[in-house]
């Protein structure tokens, strides 16, 4: 396990592994199969190793007079030294592999030269405090992100195991990666689907919660669109392969989670920078601490000023910032997709920090993209009730949506022979017998055509006009269902100080106006064509005040111009669009607009307790340096001023996850 954290963190004085990302691509999957399979196991071998230590450890205090006394303190060493090197290895094995590379000034030297030293001057307790104190901080440091890691890995559960390929007649069980596109999958019911594809036989309820939160089961049918990670609930079902394994969605969504962490904070940068240049001047501090007052200072010894050198080189140790710092972010990032929110890098946390316009797409984000009856307005002595049958049953052959959504608003069974001579007229509308009746049912144009007398021809939103035997009957409107949060949502935004909403959409103006008017949106431009929404997107981000960021939520389809060319570009439950997963900052599991407030909350949170973290750190490091220099400070202050810190620095970390 300790090798592992060093493989991410140890590197903690400037070094930062994933600047080389193409290089550390591959060993950052590695390290994760590692966490995820051994993390149990190493856990315990580290608790294991940390009694084993802390029993000679605690033996060689108690009896440091006697051990002492042996000849040449032999007692002591034989206790002590082994001791040391349990605690150690690691760090003295970094130390020494970077020091090869060139990589001179960093935590692992400082630790290494300060305990050498210790040693040297036969400070045994004192060198392996300063090894085993530091241990237990990186096993909370592991804890703490593993942690982190788990409310993410929660996400990456949903990888299938397996697929049940059909071979003429035959089902064998392969892995996901082993199927290739028009490949046939069985699914039975309680198995979770292993790859993206299309039902050719079967239907079921599909759950897919892990991948976009949204507790409902799905109902699925010959001919829709299944994504990998899903549980088939009910049916057995078939489908066809339309993705590989490493295409699908779900690993998409894998490959951002695991790289999340190499789209680095403009916070995380600058402290990378600060290590860089502060680790060497505190080494040439030390330096000078140990040479110049022996020389100096009448009376002084050099026993005593190296001794100060090497607290001094403890105590100075950046660890509390450097492995704090991503670590915070690190759990906002955990934080975030534990409410469903992927956030691909610390340093779209810190952009939305500064966002006061949020630019919402209105069909599939603010609205559901479903159809619905909305409104029935009855003419001539006909009721809601008989308009609702009569264009149910008109439209009882159509596949049109509108048609659909009038079948579901008139829900209850009818013989579908009542219809008769049933004539699509392209366009306009249909025209059919229902038991001995003329219905005509659709646009107002139809209505001109057939010379039918009515006084509402402009009607907002989506109409379907009756007539019966050329007498108007009255009209049905239609409208996409607004999502039930959506009012919530902007509500939200205004609350935690988000100056302006602005809705683009290729609605009519009348529609874009009901509905800004009823979630309470301050601005609206409608009638966009998909390239006309990123030239408005343009001219918002520039009437923006410079520091003030614009933020973009998508469903992801035809909105990846605009959500690439935001400030920070959000996709809604962009699971089932490739092109929003690629081109989103974050994504939104859910379908949530709700959870843009909670996006910003968190990165808001994120950013509070990260500062709380350099202040904390940088403050506690200044007085305890000072007070070494003065010889106040023992060696173990200085374990305090360094793992302390880096401990107390975590477990704030920890508090974003919350």
């Amino acid at each position: 396990m300790q090798h592992k954290i060093h493989s991410e963190h140890s590197d903690c004085c400037g070094h930062n592994h994933h600047e080389n990302h193409n290089h550390n691509h591959e060993h950052h999957h590695d390290d994760n199969h590692h966490h995820d399979h051994d993390g149990e196991f190493s856990f315990k071998n580290e608790i294991y190793s940390l009694i084993v230590i802390g029993v000679l450890y605690v033996s060689g205090i108690i009896f440091e007079q006697q051990l002492h006394n042996t000849p040449y303190a032999i007692g002591e060493y034989l206790i002590f030294i082994p001791a040391y090197l349990l605690s150690g290895w690691t760090v003295l094995k970094t130390a020494g592999r970077n020091i090869l590379k060139g990589r001179i000034f960093d935590e692992t030297f400082l630790m290494t030269i300060a305990t050498l030293g210790a040693l040297a001057i036969h400070k045994l307790p004192e060198a392996v405090g300063v090894m085993l104190f530091y241990k237990i901080g990186e096993l909370f440091q592991d804890v703490a992100v593993s942690r982190s890691r788990n409310s993410i890995k929660a996400l990456l559960e949903v990888r299938p195991d397996y697929a049940n390929l059909e071979t003429a007649g035959n089902i064998q069980k392969v892995s996901p990666e082993a199927v290739k596109i028009g490949d046939i999958v069985v699914i039975k019911p309680g198995e979770k689907i292993p790859l993206d594809g299309e039902i050719i036989t079967g239907n079921s309820q599909v759950d897919t919660s892990a991948l976009t939160g949204e507790s409902v089961p799905q109902t699925v049918r010959v001919g829709d669109t299944v994504l990998a990670g899903s549980i088939n609930q009910v049916g057995l079902l078939k489908m066809q392969v339309t993705k590989l394994f490493n295409e699908s969605s779900i690993a998409k969504i894998l490959d951002l989670v695991q790289n999340a962490r190499s789209k680095k904070a403009e916070t995380e940068k600058f402290i990378t920078k600060f290590a860089r240049y502060y680790t060497p001047i505190v080494v040439f501090i030390s330096l000078a601490v140990a040479i110049l007052p022996p020389l100096l200072i009448p009376g002084a010894t050099s026993a005593e000023w190296v001794y100060r050198a090497l607290i001094l080189l403890v105590i100075s140790c950046p660890c509390g910032l450097v492995i704090s710092i991503p670590l915070g972010y690190f759990g906002g990032i955990g934080g975030a997709a534990k409410r469903g929110i992927l956030i691909k890098g610390s340093m779209f946390l810190d952009t939305l920090t500064t966002v006061k316009t949020v630019v919402f797409d209105k069909t599939g984000t603010l609205t559901k993209g479903v159809f619905k009856v909305v409104e029935i307005v009855p003419y001539n002595d006909y009721s809601k009730k008989e308009i609702l049958e009569l264009a149910a049953k008109v439209e009882a052959h159509s596949n049109h949506p509108i048609a659909q959504s009038i079948r579901a608003a008139y829900s209850e069974d009818f013989d579908i022979s009542e219809v008769s001579n049933y004539e699509e007229i392209a366009g306009q509308g249909i025209k059919a017998n229902v038991g001995n009746k003329l219905v005509l049912a659709g646009s107002d144009r139809l209505l001109h055509q057939q010379h039918i007398t009515h006084h509402t021809c402009d009607v907002e939103g989506t109409v379907v006009h009756l007539a019966v035997d050329n007498i108007y009957a009255g009209y049905i409107i239609i409208a996409d269902e607004l999502k039930a949060d959506a009012k919530t949502a902007i509500q939200a935004l205004k609350k935690i100080g988000v100056e302006r909403t602005v809705m683009l959409t290729g609605d009519n103006q009348a529609i874009a106006a009901r509905i800004a008017q009823q979630i309470g949106i301050d601005s609206y431009i409608a009638e966009l064509l998909p390239e006309e929404k990123v030239s408005a997107m343009e001219k918002l981000i520039s009437t923006n005040p410079k520091h003030d960021k614009v933020a973009f939520i998508g469903d992801g389809i035809n909105d990846a111009p605009v959500i690439a060319r935001a400030d920070v570009g959000m996709a809604m439950g962009g699971l089932g669009s490739d092109v929003a997963i690629e081109t989103a900052d974050i994504v939104i599991m859910t379908d949530a607009p709700s959870k843009v407030a909670t996006a910003i909350q968190i990165a808001r949170k994120t950013r509070q307790i990260v500062w709380q973290n350099i202040i904390f750190a940088l403050a506690i490091k200044i007085a305890f340096i000072g007070l070494g220099i003065l010889g106040v400070a023992t060696m173990w202050e200085a374990v305090f001023a360094d793992v302390g810190v880096a401990l107390l620095a975590i477990f704030n970390a920890t508090r974003i996850m919350k």
